[in-house]
């Protein structure tokens, strides 16, 4: 088990599925709702669901924007969930403030031109671009849950750690840099393939030191 798993609950996630999926892994996690509660964390967790603005202003309002950004720039662990990749990055075409930042680059509406629904919802297979922790590229099996209308561009090509079909085109679907990276899945609603990834990461986390003695 990772010792002081953080989940961070700023009003705009799904924090039980995603407690229930790690309740499966036997991993333990701990509600985030203060600054002063990251002080005993050892890595975190970010999800989200709904829109950019409301998430980034929830953030702020609670203090916790500049302490994610500082929790990253000290390269600790963090891994985000759905709105929680979009947050990442600079800006959003879903609004107008500003985003943690992390990532260079911008999130873009899905485009309207490939005889797609949108918001986009449904199964789609992991297409690896480059090496992450979450990703084994022998594993074939892992279609992941989406459930989204935006879609990040990172501005670095190596941050992007996969990507899934939508229509003829490719949109993100993990990005990562050095510690820190996201999923614009659900991992928490993929089933087995889903807990592969988690399980994946856990292991990550444990070779980095994280794991309870």
């Amino acid at each position: 088990m990772i010792s002081s798993l953080g989940l961070i609950d700023y009003g705009m996630g799904n924090l039980h599925s995603v407690q229930q999926a790690f309740k499966r892994l036997n991993q333990s996690v701990e509600i985030v709702r203060t600054p002063d509660e990251l002080n005993n964390c050892k890595a975190l967790l970010l999800p989200g669901v709904g829109a950019f603005d409301p998430a980034m202003e929830q953030l702020k309002k609670r203090n916790l924007s500049p302490e994610i950004k500082k929790w990253v720039k000290n390269e600790k662990p963090l891994l985000g969930i759905c709105l929680g990749l979009q947050l990442l990055f600079e800006s959003s075409d879903e609004g107008i403030s500003e985003g943690l930042g992390l990532m260079k680059g911008h999130v873009a509406r899905l485009p309207e031109n490939q005889n797609e629904r949108i918001p986009h919802m449904g199964w789609q297979l992991l297409k690896p671009t480059n090496n992450c922790p979450l990703i084994d590229k022998q594993d074939t099996a892992n279609w992941m849950y989406f459930v989204h209308s935006y879609s990040a561009i990172p501005q670095n090509k190596k941050e992007l750690a996969a990507t899934a079909n939508f229509g003829s085109c490719d949109v993100t679907a993990i990005v990562w840099q050095g510690k820190f990276g996201a999923c614009q899945f659900h991992p928490e609603k993929s089933g087995e393939a889903g807990e592969r990834l988690l399980l994946r990461w856990l292991a990550w986390l444990r070779s980095h030191g994280l794991e309870e003695l």
